[in-house]
């Protein structure tokens, strides 16, 4: 199995999980917030629906929960090992990072998410 043919290409690179070759939101930059979180109906090169049902992207919501813990249990022992342990510290570099990377862990766990149910299909030449 190549890169391209994994999970993790599809989640690092935008893409769709059926083909990943169409992109899954509209901009590659998830820091032009005016479409951070925009995502087409359908991708553009083989027309796999993106809106599965209403309310599907609620599960992304414990992923988005899976990252920010992962993320922050790191934050805590990267304090804690170069700063020594300090409480507001922490609180203060985990909130300033956790507001700046938001935008990536919004469209992160909704890219993981939808790779949990739709598995990349090689084209057929």
């Amino acid at each position: 199995m190549s890169f391209k043919q994994s999970v993790l290409y599809s989640v690092l690179n935008n893409k769709c999980p059926r083909c990943h070759e169409g992109n899954f939101f509209e901009t590659n930059n998830p820091y032009q917030l005016k479409k951070f979180d925009k995502m087409p109906h359908n991708c553009p090169v083989c027309n796999e629906d993106y809106e599965r049902e209403t309310g599907f992207y609620y599960g992304a919501m414990y992923v988005s929960y899976g990252l920010t813990v992962a993320f922050g249990v790191g934050v805590f022992l990267l304090v804690s090992v170069i700063l020594g342990f300090d409480v507001v510290t922490f609180l203060i570099t985990f909130g300033v990072l956790q507001v700046l990377l938001m935008p990536v862990f919004y469209r992160s766990s909704r890219l993981v998410w939808i790779n949990f149910f739709v598995r990349y299909k090689e084209k057929k030449k």
